[in-house]
């Protein structure tokens, strides 16, 4: 290590000041980039190779060209996946942003007990994803349930939460808005940030409430909005947790969502191939809607010092 350190001090005497703070740039980041290339892009790679191939853990991979993906047009299950993923996303989506937006505002104008509310509502975000569906499993239990319990205390008949296909999705997505406090909590900084200023001048012009939150805080918040838009949607994309443990995608799939159907291919089934086939389609299909989302509404984020 000595002769090490030596040689490398040696070296940089022959190295000017940009050159020497490039290696010493380098040496920092080697780690990252390392386990990048190591972790990341090589089990990438590695897997389109293995998207082309059949391959089940015991024998070598045979290649098989895109059969993989010529499967999925007449895989039911795949297209059951897919049909419940979006139905997730389109619920869940708009739902959590209007939900933890509304709080937010609640919470931005409260003076008093603010941090305590505050706490409250985030807290259900840190709850690690397997006990959270875990408790509300117990709470959607059509026998001893919390909220059963609720309707046969106001003479309402019991509801089979997650028995009945009509109800499941609508009770997962209720459990998913239960943890929107990460997104209320970054809609509760950018209403910190909006400049009193304008509220102010807003309002000497005869702006109402209404007229001041749809004219000053929707264009100022824009970015905010932006951002848990596209995050959302990536996230509901890759729901697994609750269709694994709390349904285990039934009933009759009505919770077989995509990443689920992946983990079955490739952990159940064994059939690695057509896992790592689904694993490049979900892959194209997010980066296909982020790509359409950036094009089509960056225009209508403001930006500070250009406009809306």
């Amino acid at each position: 290590m000595a002769l090490a350190l030596e040689s490398l001090r040696s070296h940089r005497r022959g190295l000017s000041l940009g050159q020497q703070e490039a290696v010493i740039g380098w040496l920092f980041i080697a780690p990252a980039v390392i386990g990048f290339f190591l972790w990341t892009a090589g089990p990438m790679i590695a897997s389109i190779w293995l998207a082309m191939s059949k391959w089940d853990l015991l024998t070598p991979p045979k290649f098989v060209g895109l059969k993989n993906f010529q499967r999925m047009l007449s895989d039911d299950l795949f297209w059951q996946s897919l049909r419940v993923t979006v139905y997730y996303c389109v619920t869940y989506v708009p739902l959590a942003m209007v939900v933890a937006f509304a709080i937010a505002l609640l919470l931005n104008s409260a003076r008093r007990g603010s941090a305590l509310f505050r706490t409250l509502f985030y807290l259900p975000s840190i709850v690690p994803a397997v006990a959270n569906a875990v408790m509300w499993q117990w709470i959607f239990n059509s026998e001893f349930g919390l909220l059963n319990a609720a309707l046969r205390a106001i003479g309402l008949p019991k509801i089979l939460w997650l028995q009945d296909p009509r109800f499941t999705m609508p009770a997962v997505v209720t459990m998913a808005i239960w943890g929107t406090g990460n997104l209320m909590v970054i809609y509760l900084a950018g209403l910190q940030g909006v400049p009193e200023q304008l509220y102010e001048a807003a309002e000497i012009d005869g702006a109402g409430t209404w007229a001041r939150f749809w004219n000053v805080t929707i264009p100022m918040m824009s970015p905010v909005i932006f951002f848990n838009f596209v995050t959302l949607i990536i996230g509901a994309f890759q729901v697994f947790t609750v269709g694994y443990v709390m349904t285990a995608g039934g009933p009759a799939n009505a919770t077989l969502f995509y990443v689920l159907y992946l983990f079955r291919n490739a952990f159940q089934y064994f059939e690695i191939g057509y896992a790592s086939a689904l694993a490049w389609v979900l892959f194209v299909l997010i980066l296909g809607l982020s790509l359409l989302i950036f094009r089509t509404y960056t225009r209508a984020v403001y930006e500070e010092g250009g406009g809306v």
